[in-house]
This record gives C-alpha cells, sequence and structure tokens, in this order.
C-alpha cells in the first residue's frame, strides 16, 4: 500500500480558528504585564524622527508581539505568525503582522537599543519583585560576561566583519557578529541575562566590557 499523495513541511497549517498553538505563552505574557513590560516599553521607546510614521506607531504592542513570538520560538521575522495562528489573537489583543513589526525594526537605531536596555533592566527588577528569579541574591550573587562570535551570511549584512573564535579547540576566522552578554546568577539560580550588546565580528572581545558590567551590576541591585 503507498500514500497517494506527496507531503511537504510547508504543507502542515495550523489555521482551526478555534484552537491555539501555544496557550503557554498565556501565563508567560501575563507575568510580563504584571511586571509591566508594555508600560515600560510605551514610556521608554521612542522614535522622533521616524522615516515612515506608521511604521513608528504604537512601538509598545508591536514589541510585545515581537517578545510573545520569540518566547513562541520564533527566530526570524516571518515566524511572529506564530502568535497569530488559528484563535492566537482571540486570546491576545493587538497582535500585529510580521511586516509591521519588521517596518517597526527598521526604524531603530542604536539610541533605541540602548532604550531597550532600559527596559530590560526595570523589567528584570519588576520580575524580581513578582517572583523568586534570583533566590539566595541577598547572599551571593554572580555576574558573568561572555564575548561570542555568530556566523552570518550575505555581503550587505550590516556590521559583519571576521574574527577570531575557536572551533573543536581551533582558532579559526569566521565572519560574523560579536554579541557581547552579561548575566546575574545565584548559587541556586540560573544565569539570567541583564544586557546584551551586538559589536562588529572583528570587536577585541574586551571591548566595552566594562560599561557592561558595570550596568550588570547595577541591574543586578536593583533587582535584590
Amino acid at each position: 500500500m503507498r500514500v497517494s499523495h506527496t507531503f511537504t513541511p510547508q504543507s502542515a497549517v495550523f489555521d482551526e480558528d478555534n484552537l491555539v498553538s501555544c496557550a503557554g505563552l498565556v501565563p508567560v505574557m501575563v507575568l510580563a504585564e504584571q511586571a509591566g513590560l508594555s508600560e515600560l516599553l510605551a514610556n521608554k521607546i521612542h522614535i522622533t524622527a521616524p522615516r515612515i510614521k506608521s511604521g513608528s506607531a504604537n512601538p509598545a504592542p508591536k514589541l510585545a508581539t515581537l517578545i510573545a513570538s520569540m518566547c513562541a520560538g520564533a527566530d526570524y521575522i516571518d515566524d511572529v505568525d506564530l502568535v497569530r495562528a488559528g484563535g492566537m489573537k482571540t486570546l491576545f489583543h493587538r497582535v500585529y503582522a510580521p511586516s509591521t513589526v519588521g517596518t517597526l525594526l527598521r526604524e531603530f537605531t542604536f539610541g533605541h537599543a540602548r532604550q531597550l536596555d532600559s527596559v530590560l533592566a526595570e523589567h528584570l527588577a519588576g520580575l524580581c519583585k513578582r517572583t523568586d528569579l534570583l533566590p539566595g541574591a541577598q547572599v551571593r550573587a554572580f555576574i558573568d560576561i561572555d564575548s561570542l562570535v555568530r556566523p552570518v551570511y550575505g555581503h550587505a549584512k550590516q556590521g559583519a566583519s571576521y574574527g577570531h573564535t575557536k572551533i573543536a579547540g581551533k582558532q579559526v576566522l569566521r565572519k560574523g557578529l560579536s554579541p557581547l552578554v552579561t548575566t546575574v546568577s545565584t548559587d541556586t539560580a540560573p544565569p539570567v541575562v541583564t544586557g546584551i550588546r551586538l559589536r562588529a565580528g572583528k570587536a577585541n572581545s574586551g571591548k566595552g566590557a566594562a560599561r557592561m558590567v558595570a550596568q550588570a551590576i547595577t541591574t543586578a541591585r536593583a533587582a535584590g
């Protein structure tokens, strides 16, 4: 016996209006709202000179849509549709399309990244007030910083350049971007991200590290 149809990965579509594919997002986003996510986004993200006025309008719900989709596993802009499939729009209010979110992101500059840093710091403090996110922080906390090299492809990738990294114990030259990440943890709590700064692939590992560590310490103190 042989199946009479050919199925491809693209043929699987979640289109049942009465079902949701990511019900676990409900408690996640409720907690985020209780910790002040939308209010922080609305108060801190400002686009004063937009290239496309409609694209820069209502940044808070658009960014909340992006955050929710990333929590659901989205790793590129088209995946934002994850939070619009099936009955998801019944669960969540003001869910935006990938193209709309992408238009907003194209308005962002380094200054807006700094605004998001501020949102991250205050939201982490808000989460710690509502949950035991960093148990034992009053006794001892650890600040960690790490420089990474992440490969990118394409000739026009902004900021991409060749930098040294290790693969299987060997030094190699790889084209990519070099994010700098800081985390805070305790004896009983796993690391929680306190900041990320995207840099060119050829950036020295220590570039910007002192400022990032200082910000991580400030964020950790605010979080308790």
